[in-house]
């Protein structure tokens, strides 16, 4: 298969492109590089199935012409700084409900009728049923992120019933492994280096998160596109566990060997729109077969033992 990676050189996007030339297919990743890293790409540049475009998804144009040809697109590319949506109010409308739209028209122009696309859990807002299934009544949104990409997927849904697309759309929550780029081990990580007696930490320390390990989240997407057969198929990807912000510091810090003083800012949300609990059922994805190979624990330690073995990320970042 032709498969067409938005965001192919991120952290997911990457991970995702590697695994599809391992099993054999084409793969072309788009990518303006504002936030993706080329590097991640090193092993993908070195295989003749593979093609990199520099693209926005915002350049309608261009996009239409790169799409055409494939088979499959997996729509990865958004903006990702969700703790400061309120400080620029048009970036989530702009990089992920209008590029949506602008990918969905790409692939109608070109005939192309399947899309996987990365939403987030954080569309339940802060729902009263836990773990929370696909099922849930949307509450109003508290987050800018979540709101674009519940505007997302009302466009997927649309476009899928109007014009026979095949959809996918997948409900993340917070993703943890090799080439992690931003998030709570980045940011505590950071913190520790630059202070490794003292750190800040957003909120009351109590707040429930759920994690993955993103060869999980790569094996559960991969799982659903082979097995799920409705027009719109929305699943949660997520762990069997959750874990509290402290729980996360004092697993990093075990492995730093520090014991620094936590100062805490206060409140049960760490910023606005910051959800204190997140716990996506799963049944739905273990019923096609799916299982979670690592723990919360083991992905946090395996994340961390990335970023210590490669400071380039964490420079790449203070550089941008």
């Amino acid at each position: 298969m032709n498969y067409f990676v938005t965001g192919g050189a991120g952290f997911i996007g990457s991970n995702l492109v590697d695994r599809l030339l391992a099993d054999g297919h084409r793969v072309t990743a788009y990518d303006n590089l504002s936030t993706g890293q080329r590097p991640f790409l090193a092993d993908a540049s070195k295989n003749p199935r593979f093609a990199l475009i520099e693209g926005d998804v915002l350049d309608l144009p261009l996009l239409k012409r790169a799409v055409a040809g494939h088979d499959f697109v997996f729509h990865l590319a958004a903006n990702a700084d969700v703790r400061f949506g309120t400080h620029h109010p048009d970036r989530d409308l702009q990089q992920n409900t209008v590029a949506t739209f602008n990918v969905l028209e790409a692939m109608r122009v070109n005939g192309v009728k399947r899309i996987g696309f990365s939403s987030t859990g954080s569309v339940y807002g802060e729902p009263e049923v836990f773990p929370t299934p696909e099922t849930a009544p949307f509450p109003i949104q508290t987050s800018l992120y979540a709101a674009s990409k519940v505007a997302g997927e009302g466009l997927i849904s649309a476009y899928a019933h109007g014009f026979g697309f095949q959809a996918f759309v997948f409900r993340f929550v917070s993703i943890l492994g090799e080439r992690y780029t931003h998030g709570h081990v980045f940011d505590f990580y950071a913190k520790l280096l630059a202070d490794p007696h003292q750190i800040e930490v957003l909120g009351n320390g109590k707040q429930r998160k759920s994690y993955l390990y993103v060869q999980d989240c790569i094996n559960a997407i991969l799982t659903v596109i082979a097995k799920a057969g409705d027009a719109v198929n929305v699943v949660n990807l997520g762990a069997d566990e959750y874990c509290q912000v402290d729980d996360s510091l004092g697993w990093i810090c075990e492995r730093l060997g520090l014991n620094p003083k936590c100062q805490y800012a206060g409140g049960a949300r760490g910023w606005i729109g910051d959800s204190p609990f997140i716990f996506l059922d799963t049944t739905k994805l273990k019923s096609f077969g799916w299982r979670q190979t690592l723990s919360i624990r083991e992905a946090v330690v395996r994340t961390l033992d990335y970023l210590r073995a490669n400071p380039w990320v964490l420079e790449s970042r203070k550089a941008a």
